[in-house]
């Protein structure tokens, strides 16, 4: 497995991290209405917060697997 820093997409070079947070905010988006079904928003206390802390996780996520 070789670390790729920049992604060829239909001709236009890419930075693998703009890939990797574009996957990032879809998965949170995704996982918003999954969290308010559970009401896993009740117990924190700065949502924003919280929201970014995910983001920032699976940005990390996606960069080691991918």
């Amino acid at each position: 497995m070789e670390l790729r820093p920049v992604l060829d997409i239909g001709g236009l070079l890419v930075s693998s991290f703009v890939v990797h947070a574009g996957l990032a905010i879809a998965t949170l988006l995704a996982l918003n209405p999954v969290l308010s079904k559970v009401r896993a928003r009740r117990v924190v206390w700065n949502l924003p917060l919280a929201e970014f802390g995910i983001l920032i996780c699976l940005i990390g996520l996606y960069t080691i697997l991918l």
